[in-house]
């Protein structure tokens, strides 16, 4: 899919947060394995700054390290914890397996925003059906 939407002249790049995944760094070696290019990995403090001017922002799996309530809600159990603002994009598409809290045990309002769209399954196989209808167009 990063292939494809380059190849159109998007600007593709992965945001991660330093605590995703079960180990700090795992989502780095992660992309480096399947191939991604580190020069399109951006930490959380590079990318947040970017949403704004952002058009289509893809969530795959993440719950509490893209809740808005940890810089909306001051009596959340995760206000102040450092997130991805991925809610400031002017789309967002979340892929989970369900509408499901993450670990924190918190639910995240950006899944109810205007501009955000649900995406529930598989993120292989919605990913796979992604890239089948971006070949289609």
């Amino acid at each position: 899919m990063v292939q494809t939407l380059k190849k159109r002249g998007k600007n593709v790049r992965f945001g991660i947060h330093p605590v995703a995944g079960r180990m700090p760094g795992q989502l780095n070696v992660l992309l480096a394995e399947a191939g991604v290019p580190y020069d399109i990995v951006l930490e959380m403090d590079e990318i947040n700054a970017d949403f704004p001017e952002t058009d289509l922002t893809l969530v795959i799996g993440a719950n509490d390290t893209v809740n808005s309530a940890a810089e909306d809600d001051p009596n959340s159990i995760i206000a102040g914890m450092p997130v991805l603002r991925v809610w400031n994009s002017g789309q967002v598409i979340v892929m989970k397996r369900s509408l499901g809290v993450g670990y924190a045990a918190v639910d995240n309002p950006i899944f109810y925003k205007d501009n955000t769209s649900m995406l529930l399954g598989d993120a292989k196989k919605t990913c796979d059906a992604l890239l089948a209808k971006i070949l289609e167009s």
